[in-house]
């Protein structure tokens, strides 16, 4: 390998961040790894990861639209308290305006189970669906996203500040995996701005045949 110029990818740090709140309110499993959608906002799936600086943990919070597999919202932080999520969420439901009904699948973190969030949640009329207790599958496109980020960004150098981190970060969302990836799911096609496949989007304007 040494000859050749390959390089293993060694795992980065690891820590949890799954962590219940004894008594919490927790929803069912509406999902119910269907991780399909005939629209957008119809379902977004959502999470937080972890990645390690030379200053310390910065978390991320995403949240996907199972519909486009586009990232609508997504946010950064030394810490990962509700705020965390909050900032996520506030960010998804401006830039995307969803209808009453919309399904938000997350695991059982205390973020997700908080009364602030669920109480967001209320306020927007969405529906909220939980994973099973330590099911990661439950949860697969928020798991596949971040080991894309992972993989394709992270794991790739060391971080000597959250500030490299979060502009490359913002980079490869916005600017990579939003606009130019393509996507398996989607049959090898991006996501356009608005969250919609390229070749589905004539549909939805009514100018497909």
């Amino acid at each position: 390998m040494q000859r050749l110029g390959v390089r293993a990818r060694r795992p980065g740090k690891w820590k949890t961040t799954t962590v219940s709140t004894p008594g919490a309110t927790v929803a069912p499993n509406r999902l119910e790894r269907d991780f399909t959608a005939k629209a957008p906002n119809e379902v977004w799936t959502a999470d937080i990861t972890y990645v390690w600086t030379w200053e310390g943990w910065l978390y991320l919070a995403a949240i996907v639209d199972l519909f486009s597999r586009r990232v609508v919202g997504w946010a950064a932080a030394d810490h990962m308290r509700v705020d965390l999520v909050l900032e996520a969420f506030d960010k998804a439901v401006l830039s995307r305006r969803p209808p009453a009904g919309l399904m938000f699948h997350s695991d059982r973190g205390s973020q997700f189970t908080s009364h602030r969030f669920l109480k967001a949640l209320a306020d927007h009329v969405m529906v909220a669906s939980m994973s099973r207790r330590g099911d990661c599958f439950d949860n697969a496109v928020s798991e596949s996203f971040f080991a894309t980020y992972m993989n394709e960004l992270i794991h790739l150098q060391s971080w000597p500040t959250r500030r490299a981190a979060l502009a490359a970060t913002a980079d490869f969302i916005d600017a990579r995996y939003n606009t130019r990836r393509l996507h398996s799911t989607l049959g090898a096609r991006r996501a356009t701005v608005q969250g919609v496949p390229e070749d589905v989007e004539p549909f939805l304007k009514g100018g497909a045949t």
